[in-house]
């Protein structure tokens, strides 16, 4: 079998897709840079979640409203984003002692939260859409970028891993956040006077007994932190937000009740991304992400997952995608005829370093059935919760 000389420079055959252009000139806004007081100074790109549940119900917090709390929200929500120009790209990189990590969100969302998870003094980058997170980095605006891949509850998340395809950044590490999904509102306004709650809808299914309960109509918004921003500034005292802790205290909200997901151990899986991939080791549990398309052909994915299984390899993800330059392959039993199936990618995480013997071998018996292969990133385990 072929052994792989290296997984720094591993990236074999491109499936047809280009490359998206860098040369758009993108919108750019100056929002904030977190800290644990308020919102002080962050910047966010427009257009171009960490306290571990625990068993029991909602725990319901009996606040008085405060006068003081929301003349310091309406004080910091002063402080929110002002227009960033081309001019002012090149003061971003201002401290290169703190790595810059962009994200889709607002502050207080939990992919900010796995970003301080994962670089507890790092400057966070606010972007509007995920696909902008991974142009920050690509146009050196943000040294990585962490983004959600799956939820123990709500399964994987498509999109971004189409992203992970189109783009070519390296997966250099991720990240298991224990996410408490928390009920906020205005200071002063009580959990039976809500009439409707906003949040983000994976947020809201997630949430599904206690909002029943309360018998309020469901909102959708793009982002957790989104709701609880917008609720604050609008000041409306019969709407109700599930979103973090955290958001709860940059935005001068409530908290109140804690842990409202219906099941508790609420899991979100993050992967954090760069320019660069880093050097696989063997001194620690390792994870290595691939993606791969195969000839048509009976038993050709077993022969494919086969190649791991023989070398005791342990895979811990497997997700397929249709692809969508060749979405439908026209064949019969003799590769003729009207027959029309998918032509998927398929997308797997397997428990060993490219540093491994095992894991180049595995590889190179892999690329004798893929018609495409391309190593996503090979990185450390998060073995934390």
């Amino acid at each position: 079998m072929m052994a792989l000389k290296s997984v720094a420079a591993l990236g074999w055959r491109d499936p047809g897709t280009k490359h998206p252009s860098l040369n758009r000139v993108q919108r750019f806004h100056r929002v904030c840079i977190s800290g644990s007081s308020g919102l002080l100074g962050y910047r966010v790109i427009r257009s171009v979640a960490d306290e571990k549940p625990v068993s029991g119900s909602p725990k319901f917090v009996d606040r008085e409203d405060d006068n003081k709390i929301s003349k310091r929200l309406n004080k910091e929500l002063s402080s929110l984003p002002k227009p960033l120009s081309v001019t002012d790209l090149s003061t971003v990189r201002d401290d290169g002692s703190k790595v810059r990590i962009s994200y889709r969100g607002v502050p207080g969302s939990y992919s900010e939260d796995a970003a301080f998870k994962a670089y507890p003094k790092c400057e966070t980058l606010p972007c509007d859409e995920f696909e902008d997170a991974f142009k920050a980095v690509e146009l050196w605006l943000a040294d990585k970028a962490v983004l959600p891949i799956e939820n123990s509850s709500g399964g994987s998340l498509h999109r971004n891993y189409d992203l992970l395809l189109r783009h070519r950044l390296h997966i250099v590490g991720e990240v298991q956040l224990s996410v408490n999904l928390c009920l906020l509102a205005l200071p002063g306004v009580r959990a039976d006077q809500l009439e409707r709650v906003l949040s983000h809808p994976q947020a809201l299914a997630l949430s599904d007994i206690i909002l029943s309960t309360l018998g309020v109509a469901r909102e959708n918004v793009d982002d957790s932190a989104t709701a609880a921003q917008y609720v604050a500034l609008n000041g409306l005292r019969d709407a109700g937000v599930v979103a973090s802790a955290r958001a709860a205290e940059i935005y001068g909200l409530n908290v109140l009740a804690e842990r409202i997901q219906d099941d508790n151990d609420n899991i979100t899986r993050f992967l954090v991304l760069a320019r660069d991939p880093i050097i696989p080791r063997t001194n620690k549990p390792f994870k290595t992400s691939i993606v791969f398309t195969l000839e048509e052909g009976p038993g050709v994915l077993f022969k494919a997952l086969a190649a791991f299984a023989l070398r005791d390899i342990s895979l811990t993800k497997i997700e397929s995608r249709p692809q969508r330059k060749r979405p439908l392959r026209v064949v019969d039993d003799f590769n003729t005829g009207s027959a029309k199936y998918f032509d998927y990618l398929f997308y797997i995480d397997f428990e060993a370093s490219m540093a491994e013997p095992r894991a180049q071998n595995a590889l190179g018996n892999l690329q004798e059935f893929a018609t495409f292969l391309r190593v996503l990133g090979c990185y450390p385990m998060d073995t934390s919760v």
